[in-house]
């Protein structure tokens, strides 16, 4: 049973001392004050609160006499608090959540509810581009970790009443903000109704890692198939477009990032440059993107195949063997090579600015020049794994990449097995993989491709004009 507040000021004042542990943390604060001759009391966050709005609110509340005082809470939240964002709560649960997430929560002496005022600023970095989707010619904005701002962006660029953004929440201790972004009359109905009901049932104590957090959370995916089944994006306008696609967007707060769904492969490999430039551009960087990703799945594992069987080199192909003496197998050069680019990579992440100089310059020599001439690498491998390095960038979205890196490092094994027959098995694989999994609704990851829908398919492989 929900517990409610009572008339007694310091009976609550009580119960909410303890239970915040105003004594024990520096920035829960509480400020006793007289409002109308009765005494009150405001709880908030040092952090949350704009002192030029608190210090005109506090002026106003010692300017009220008692006559001032209506008899109800609902007149004297509509007619004598000088703020727009102010809620009548009177669950203690739900006082205690808003006071944790940065609102300014009054009480007042004979009146049983509480005045929760919005006031909180936030700590937030600009909006500005993300590193990670930039564009050429597309908007330099990017969400922030705070979501009330993130929705914004997109109500800037969607000026619809049919856009709807339910606000939810999850995570017993970190109770944190989600809010579910969608059109009514384009999106799904059924996935949304689908997806409001995982997200209010779930039974987790945090998302410590926000959007990843959630995404696992409301789909148990299985762990062999590394297909995406979400799109992330950093970019308000991509979102946007999606939203009127008919698809959802779902915001974390804390998360700089929307979680697209229902998406199929095609929805992934999608850049926002495909859109920023003409029809005749667009199609190209895009079917570009797309003999990209294929080269870079196949172009190691292939060239294994033929230098495991030189006899099946074309001529015209002979140009490909490798010149120097193999001290290595080409097969254990090409997975070192795997996990020293990620290897590389990490460290790249993890170095300061002020070193990366530093770290390119021993990467470039130390690991590329001196590992072939110690006889480690042949030059043909470091320059086919070049290759599927830089290929892996030519992707916008990161689980894709690593997703083609998986099949890709399966393909080297089994060919270095099982030859010929091993590259077939592994291409079925990869094959069945994408053609088995599903999108979060249920319906095939590669349509339009299949179920086969011509229409569609041209307009997600070729762009037309937008007007």
């Amino acid at each position: 049973m929900k517990e409610m507040i009572s008339e007694d000021l310091y009976e609550n004042m009580e119960y909410f001392h303890e239970k915040l542990q105003v004594t024990k943390n520096f920035d829960m604060i509480y400020r006793m004050l007289s409002v109308g001759g009765r005494d009150a009391c405001l709880y908030f966050i040092e952090g949350y609160i704009k002192d030029d709005i608190m210090e005109k609110l506090l002026e106003f509340f010692h300017s009220l006499t008692p006559e001032d005082l209506p008899q109800t809470s609902h007149e004297l939240t509509h007619s004598y608090i000088p703020y727009v964002e102010v809620d009548m709560v009177q669950e203690k649960e739900q006082i205690i959540t808003n006071i944790l997430s940065g609102v300014v929560c009054l009480l007042i002496d004979g009146y049983d509810k509480c005045f929760a005022i919005d006031c909180r600023s936030y700590p937030m970095r600009s909006v500005e581009e993300p590193d990670k989707d930039k564009t050429l010619r597309g908007s330099k904005d990017g969400f922030v970790e705070t979501v009330v701002f993130n929705t914004a962006l997109i109500r800037r660029r969607i000026r619809s009443p049919q856009l709807t953004m339910e606000m939810l929440s999850a995570g017993e201790s970190s109770r944190s903000n989600i809010v579910l972004c969608y059109m009514q009359g384009r999106a799904d109905e059924a996935l949304v109704q689908k997806l409001r009901e995982r997200i209010e049932s779930l039974q987790v104590d945090a998302l410590p890692m926000s959007q990843e957090s959630l995404a696992e959370a409301i789909y148990k995916r299985k762990w062999f198939n590394p297909f995406p089944k979400f799109k992330y994006t950093q970019r308000p306008d991509t979102t946007s477009a999606s939203l009127l696609e008919g698809k959802i967007a779902i915001l974390v707060d804390n998360a700089p990032t929307a979680i697209l769904l229902p998406v199929t492969i095609f929805d992934i490999m999608e850049d926002a440059d495909d859109f920023y430039f003409p029809p005749l551009t667009g199609s190209y960087l895009r079917f570009s993107r797309f003999v990209i990703a294929f080269l870079s799945l196949l172009l190691t594992p292939v060239w294994l195949l033929f230098m495991q069987n030189p006899q099946w080199i074309p001529p015209w192909l002979d140009f490909i063997k490798v010149a120097d003496t193999v001290y290595v197998p080409i097969l254990l050069q090409l997975l070192i090579l795997e996990f020293a680019i990620d290897g590389l990579k990490l460290a790249a992440v993890n170095t300061p600015q002020t070193l990366s100089t530093p770290l390119s310059v021993i990467a470039g020599i130390v690991v590329g020049e001196f590992a072939v001439k110690s006889g480690w690498f042949n030059s043909e491998t470091m320059l086919y794994m070049a290759f599927v390095a830089i290929a892996n960038y030519t992707q916008s979205n990161f689980e894709l990449g690593y997703a083609l890196k998986f099949m890709r490092i399966l393909l080297l094994v089994l060919v270095g097995i099982f030859g010929g027959w091993g590259l077939a098995a592994g291409i079925l694989i990869c094959v069945l993989c994408i053609a088995c999994n599903r999108t979060v609704s249920g319906t095939s990851y590669l349509y339009p491709l299949i179920p086969f829908d011509g229409r569609q398919l041209a307009r997600r492989l070729f762009k037309k004009r937008t007007a």
